[in-house]
């Protein structure tokens, strides 16, 4: 049997070698190493497939959440609401812009931010919320952007896990996640369902005004060489990771196929053990897998974990310290905070491995290694 990983991104590209090397080496030969050709073509094709409007690359995930904030004009004291349960790239970008995070509650089924939380806590000087689409399943995003509507606030959708998911309204129409809020962010960072081989991130917007705001905060604050209109960054897609993204993105829904297969199977082979719950999946949204997140009852996670090391078989816990729970954020006061779901699963979630590349031997050795530590 192959050695398990967490993520198995070396098989996936071994694949695809031929394509993803011959595209390297034209960027090389074409010496376009910044916002050449193959970035070009990667955020087209992006665009087409998320089916926004606009699409601006940007250098990572984060980078793409504090650009969105700085474009729609937020200001020192307003307050954003999001999940505590996340990871802290989310929130980091709200207190780097000397905004106010807010945490809200997460439904305890999806993991994704509660709409009753957000309406509980939006104040005068609330200003945006930023639904996080946790471990690939889409937050309901149709009852968010009704909120947000009547009380005049702009949504960003946090993408960077579920980049392929799809949305379906009550009406029946379908949209991907990213591009439903007023912006919408994802990461392509190595182990995600569209991964680089290195850092990256992309922007998604309807808004024409917005778009603009976002390429020339992302480009220095300039539209044109060396007229700066605003204060921005330096956040740009390099040449070598568009065209890699663009090899891989042919594939994404293959991808995804197979991480739903693979949950298929853990979901079969844990469907009657009480001390398991398995991923949950909404009526409104498929589910992409990014993680593949139980929650377990009665068990003894730090023993399993610990199992599961010494039959060489790795796994995680995402998220075991909640937002709220954060040093980095003392200064705000929030340390009060009452989310008593959040604070239950970060003592309830494990995830097992989950990657395209999982085959059966590795999935029934994973299942059984589980199960023989929950029936002793």
């Amino acid at each position: 049997m192959k050695p398990i990983q967490m993520v198995d991104t070396k098989t996936q590209y071994l694949k695809i070698k031929n394509k993803v090397d011959a595209a390297i080496l034209e960027v090389l030969d074409s010496a376009a190493y910044i916002n050449g050709k193959a970035v070009v073509e990667f955020t087209n094709n992006l665009n087409n497939y998320v089916g926004s409007k606009h699409t601006i690359p940007c250098a990572n995930g984060t980078d793409a959440l504090q650009i969105a904030m700085m474009a729609l004009g937020l200001q020192p004291g307003d307050e954003v609401i999001t999940p505590s349960f996340t990871y802290i790239a989310t929130t980091e970008v709200v207190a780097l812009l000397k905004l106010t995070p807010v945490f809200a509650e997460v439904n305890k089924d999806t993991f994704c931010i509660e709409p009753a939380s957000i309406k509980a806590l939006i104040t005068p000087k609330t200003k945006a919320i930023v639904p996080v689409h946790l471990y690939g399943h889409a937050a309901p995003m149709e009852e968010i952007m009704s909120i947000a509507k009547e009380h005049n606030l702009f949504v960003i959708e946090d993408n960077a896990q579920a980049i392929g998911c799809d949305y379906t309204f009550s009406d029946g129409t379908k949209k991907k996640t990213g591009s439903i809020g007023h912006i919408g962010c994802t990461s392509f960072y190595p182990s995600k369902n569209l991964g680089a081989y290195g850092d990256g991130g992309a922007i998604f917007t309807n808004d024409d005004t917005l778009a603009a705001a976002m390429k020339k905060i992302a480009n220095h604050g300039q539209s044109v060489r060396y007229y700066h209109d605003v204060v921005g960054c330096n956040s740009r897609l390099d040449s070598i990771q568009a065209a890699i993204l663009n090899i891989k993105i042919a594939h994404l829904d293959e991808y995804n196929v197979a991480r739903q297969n693979a949950a298929s199977h853990y979901n079969k082979a844990f469907a009657n053990n009480p001390k398991i719950k398995t991923p949950f999946v909404a009526a409104y949204s498929n589910h992409v897998y990014h993680q593949y997140t139980l929650q377990l009852t009665g068990v003894d996670r730090d023993g399993l974990i610990t199992h599961l090391t010494e039959k060489k078989i790795p796994a995680m816990i995402y998220y075991p310290v909640p937002g709220h729970k954060q040093k980095m954020f003392d200064s705000f006061g929030i340390g009060n905070v009452d989310l008593p779901v959040t604070d239950e699963l970060t003592t309830k979630v494990i995830s097992l491995p989950i990657h395209t590349e999982l085959d059966e031997e590795q999935l029934n050795y994973i299942t059984s290694e589980v199960l023989n530590y929950l029936n002793n």
